[in-house]
């Protein structure tokens, strides 16, 4: 099956379950927090097992990490720049009072799909999709916004919806 087909097919069924995966995220932050970590991280590395974001990249064609100041300051750097002329060529203000790329897809996002800043890449994009985070029960909301980004997310939470139907 054709790769591009499977993500679109993925976020087309996270589109779909939008308000189901909803009701279901308000029952996980009310579940034991320690629990919900666990079954956050043991899907997130069986589904990483397996997944390639190479394949999709839809979050660096989608969205714009958060840049941080030591973002900000790591990349000017690896880029030769000064630091506010990385801004000014780089970024925006959003609405929340953060740094965001002013364009999208993500500036350094290569036709291949890989990073052409990997090593320097901000925190964000070190962390996404945050499946694996502790306190899974703080970023519920976020969650539910990256399976709409993220089709590795929707398989994670469709994978932890099956296993406690299961149960």
């Amino acid at each position: 099956m054709n790769k591009a087909f499977e993500v679109e097919k993925t976020l087309s069924q996270a589109q779909a379950l939008k308000k189901v995966n909803q009701a279901w995220m308000k029952k996980q932050a009310k579940r034991p927090h320690k629990q919900v970590d666990q079954v956050f991280h043991a899907a997130h590395e069986e589904v990483f097992n397996t997944y390639d974001c190479l394949s999709c990249a839809n979050c660096c064609k989608t969205t714009s990490p958060i840049f941080r100041p030591a973002d900000i300051e790591r990349l000017s750097k690896h880029l030769g720049m000064k630091p506010v002329e990385f801004q000014i060529e780089h970024l925006i203000i959003d609405e929340d009072g953060d740094f965001v790329l002013h364009t999208s897809p993500c500036t350094f996002l290569n036709e291949d799909n890989t990073c052409s800043v990997y090593e320097h890449r901000p925190k964000a994009c070190r962390e996404y999709p945050h499946t694996d985070r502790k306190n899974m029960h703080q970023i519920l909301n976020l969650t539910l916004k990256n399976t709409l980004v993220c089709p590795a997310v929707q398989l994670i939470v469709k994978k932890i919806q099956s296993a406690a139907s299961r149960v």
